[in-house]
Parts: C-alpha cells; sequence; structure tokens
C-alpha cells in the first residue's frame, strides 16, 4: 500500500497521479500530489516505477504494517526500492533477479 510521498523529493510531475489505476492520488494545492485515497491501493507498484524522483514508497504487504517515517526510508534505501530493484531510470541495472521479482510481486499480490 501507498505509504509515503516525499514532498523534499517530489519534483511535481505529477507520473503517479497518471499511472495509478485506482486513483489513489490527488494534485496537491502545491503541486505535489496528495494520498487521497489510500485504501484503494492495490500495492501495484505503478506510481513508485513511474516516479523519476524517487519519492515514493509503496509498502509490499498493507496488513499489519507499522507506520514508518520519511528520514528512516530514505536512510535504508526504501524511497523508491523496487524501481531500483528492477531497474527501472537512467544508468540503472536490475539488483534483483528475475526469481527475486516474481516472488516480490507474489508476495505484493500483484
Amino acid at each position: 500500500m501507498i505509504e509515503i510521498v516525499s514532498a523534499s523529493r517530489c519534483i511535481q510531475c505529477n507520473q503517479c497521479v497518471s499511472v495509478c489505476p485506482t486513483r489513489v492520488f490527488d494534485r496537491g494545492a502545491d503541486g505535489i500530489p496528495v494520498i487521497a485515497r489510500q485504501s484503494d491501493c492495490q500495492t501495484c507498484f505503478m506510481c513508485e516505477l513511474y516516479c523519476p524522483a524517487d519519492a515514493l514508497y509503496v509498502a509490499p504487504q498493507a496488513e499489519g504494517a507499522m507506520p514508518v517515517s520519511e528520514a528512516e526510508l530514505a536512510e535504508a534505501g526504501l524511497l523508491g526500492g523496487y524501481r531500483e530493484k528492477v531497474g527501472w531510470g537512467k544508468g540503472r541495472r536490475p539488483v534483483a533477479s528475475r526469481d527475486d521479482l516474481v516472488r516480490l510481486s507474489r508476495r505484493a499480490g500483484v
């Protein structure tokens, strides 16, 4: 489930708003997307994949997830972490094997 939109990293491209199949986001008054309908999130990771600034965090397991802070996620390298694992973004290569990615997707229910 989508957990965080980092205002400090967001470049206001609104790609997440455009690609979300369940319209979880609204464009904020300041241009930064707002998580408006979090319970509609299907944990498909599309928003995180398309975010060019790694400003989003989608928790792979929504059920029973612990609250997280942006600082903890940034320190752990998890903001945009799924995007990195699949190798999306200029100069990136997948750090996970195809089998790992299939397992991640299944675990997330995708």
